[in-house]
Formats: C-alpha cells, sequence, structure tokens
C-alpha cells in the first residue's frame, strides 16, 4: 500500500519543497539588504511580463525539457545519466555538420535533418557509458562525467583546428546557410494574428520538445520496449527472470536517453546562434538533472518543472541587470531551488508520509 495518496507524491511534495527554497531565498536577499518582495515581483515581470520575456523563458525551457527527458529515461532503467552536458555539446556537433555540409534548402528539410544529426551524435557519445555499464560494470554515473569534460577537450579541438573559418579567432562555425535557419515563435504566431517578440529566441524546436514528451510517455507506458525499461529499473533479478536482457535494456535506454540530450542542440545551436560555438550548452545538461528529479522523472512532470527553470533562468537574468543583487546570488537561489526539490526530497517526503498514515488510521 502506497504511504501516500499519488497526488501527494507528484504535486504536494515539489510545491512544499519549492516554499521552503523560496523562504529560504527571501532570508538570503533580505541579509543583503533588498526586498524580496520587489525582488520577486521583478522575475515575475522579466520573465512573464512581456512577449520579450516569455520568448526567453521558453526558450530555456526547451533546452531543459531535452536534459531532463534524457535524465528521466536512463533513471527508469536505474542509469543515473549525468553525462546530459556532453552528450548535447555532441548534438551541436552533429547539427552543425548537418546544416553545413548538407544541401538543405529550407528550415522544414534542415529541421529533421539536424534534429537526426543530434540524436545521432548524442546517442553516440552515451553508447561507450552505456557499454561499460552494460558489460563491464563500471559505474554509469562515473563515465558519464568523465565523458562530459573528453567532449568538452573534442569540441574545442574541432571549434579551434578544423571547424573555425579561415582568419576568424573565435572558436566556432560559420554562420548556418540561411536555408536552416529556424522560425522564430513571432514568425509562427504572426500568420494567425498574435504578436510575439521578433527578438525573443523561442523558436519551433518548442513544439518539437512537446512533441518529445509526449514520445517519450508513449514509449514508456504503451509499449513493450517502455514496459521493459520500467520493469528493469524496478528490479533487476525479477527482470532478468522474467526473460529481460540486462545489457540490452542498458544499452537501449542509454542510446535514448543521449538521443534526447543531443536534441537539445537543435534549440540552441540551430534555433538560436545559427552556428556552433564553445560552451554552448551552458550547464543545461546538469540542470536537467534537477528538472527530472522535480518532475518526478514523467515527461508531465519534467515540462512543468523545465517551466519553472526557464523562470529561474530568465527572471533571475533580469533581477541581476536591473537591481544591485549580485549575478551569484541568483545562481544561490537556483541552487536552492535544486537542493530542496532533489536531495532534501525525504526531509519533506518523511513527514508527510506520518501525515497521510496517521489520516487514513484515524478514518
Amino acid at each position: 500500500m502506497d504511504k501516500m495518496p499519488r497526488w501527494a507524491d507528484v504535486f504536494l511534495i515539489p510545491l512544499i519543497s519549492l516554499l521552503l527554497a523560496a523562504g529560504l531565498s527571501a532570508l538570503v536577499i533580505l541579509a543583503i539588504g533588498e526586498n524580496p518582495w520587489a525582488a520577486v515581483k521583478m522575475m515575475v515581470s522579466g520573465a512573464l511580463g512581456s512577449t520579450y520575456g516569455w520568448g526567453y523563458t521558453l526558450y530555456y525551457t526547451t533546452n531543459f525539457i531535452f536534459t531532463g527527458l534524457a535524465v528521466a529515461v536512463a533513471y527508469h532503467a536505474r542509469l543515473f545519466n549525468i553525462g546530459g552536458e556532453g552528450q548535447a555539446m555532441l548534438g551541436g556537433l552533429g547539427v552543425a555538420l548537418a546544416c553545413l555540409y548538407l544541401p538543405l534548402p529550407h528550415w522544414l528539410l534542415a529541421l529533421p535533418v539536424a534534429a537526426i544529426g543530434a540524436a545521432l551524435f548524442g546517442a553516440a557519445w552515451a553508447l561507450i557509458p552505456a557499454y561499460l555499464q552494460a558489460k563491464r560494470g563500471s559505474h554509469i554515473v562515473i563515465t558519464t562525467i568523465m565523458f562530459n569534460f573528453i567532449a568538452a577537450g573534442l569540441l574545442n579541438y574541432l571549434l579551434v583546428n578544423l571547424l573555425r573559418p579561415v582568419g576568424s579567432m573565435d572558436p566556432a562555425t560559420d554562420k548556418f546557410p540561411e536555408g536552416t535557419h529556424l522560425p522564430t515563435l513571432h514568425d509562427l504566431l504572426a500568420p494567425i494574428g498574435i504578436e510575439f517578440s521578433k527578438a525573443a529566441p523561442a523558436n519551433v524546436t518548442f513544439v518539437v520538445a512537446l512533441l518529445a514528451c509526449l514520445a517519450v510517455w508513449l514509449l514508456l507506458w504503451r509499449t513493450r520496449l517502455g514496459y521493459e525499461i520500467r520493469a528493469f529499473g524496478h528490479s533487476e533479478p525479477a527482470a532478468v527472470y522474467a526473460g529481460i536482457n540486462p545489457v540490452k535494456i542498458t544499452m537501449i535506454a542509454m542510446l535514448i536517453s543521449g538521443g534526447l540530450a543531443g536534441l537539445m542542440a537543435v534549440n540552441n545551436v540551430m534555433g538560436e546562434a545559427e552556428r556552433l560555438v564553445l560552451n554552448a550548452v551552458e550547464g543545461a545538461g546538469f540542470i536537467g538533472i534537477a528538472v527530472a528529479l522535480m518532475g518526478r522523472n514523467h515527461p508531465f512532470g519534467v515540462l512543468i518543472a523545465a517551466l519553472l527553470f526557464g523562470f529561474l533562468y530568465q527572471g533571475g537574468a533580469e533581477l541581476a541587470l536591473w537591481t544591485s543583487i549580485p549575478r551569484e546570488l541568483i545562481v544561490v537561489i537556483q541552487a536552492l531551488v535544486i537542493l530542496f526539490t532533489g536531495a532534501l526530497d525525504h526531509m519533506v517526503r518523511m513527514p508527510l508520509e506520518r501525515i497521510f498514515l496517521s489520516l487514513r488510521k484515524g478514518a
């Protein structure tokens, strides 16, 4: 019997954790002599008060959806993929090679081709850690962390020595051809009479991210493979007894996870920068871990958590720009949200379980 209702696990625990993080953040802001309520209003106004703010919020949200889904899929197979950062970096390489070296005259053709390239390169970067875990017992956390650094070094070498245009000092590729440029939300909404900021980077990849949420839900809860992944994650001995191959599930789950992380590059490399630059991922691979944990590794939960972190990123940027609150404190606030929704989950869960058990006994 469950110790608490499902709705409490999915909604109530993250909400209380978020309120605790917000309360502690307010105390920190008070300690430096600023008004917490004014800071909250500034964040809400900066992230949600205009189509410009929404554009940046949805842009960050798109990144976090992909990396959050990547962590969630692996987690359902009892695999903790910490390599989303490196997989997204290599996904950007796949996007760049497709856009620069393939004849793609229109974004309707360029988008699926680049997405396939991003997913393949991201999955390829997850392949070796998956093999080492499945065949040699090397812990997936250690190998995926190490591969993040290898990916950064590899991408740095390629951008500086092979992909950088002649005469350029910037470690980045050339600008992608105009035919590969993705439409922004302004371009998509203008024909139906909805005004949206031209300057905001949110683009059609947000729609792809929503479709990815649906696809992951269908995979995990409506297919045989998804059932095998979840069964393996719940109990490896029981899964083996039922005829599920651990090596196969480990490899497939990690390949899907790496492919989802790689897809993030469609948004930031193809949709926003329109070229591959160094450090384009900007920590989104690690934020995906918090997004997955807060979203309870469910695609819908990942979507909501990604939207929250998109709000924190954009609202935090506005706060650092227009107030005397330092940028470093914004990182502290984001870290507190991650701390309470992830590492300190049981601090909220255990008292709630006791409350619901006592209510059940009293009834």
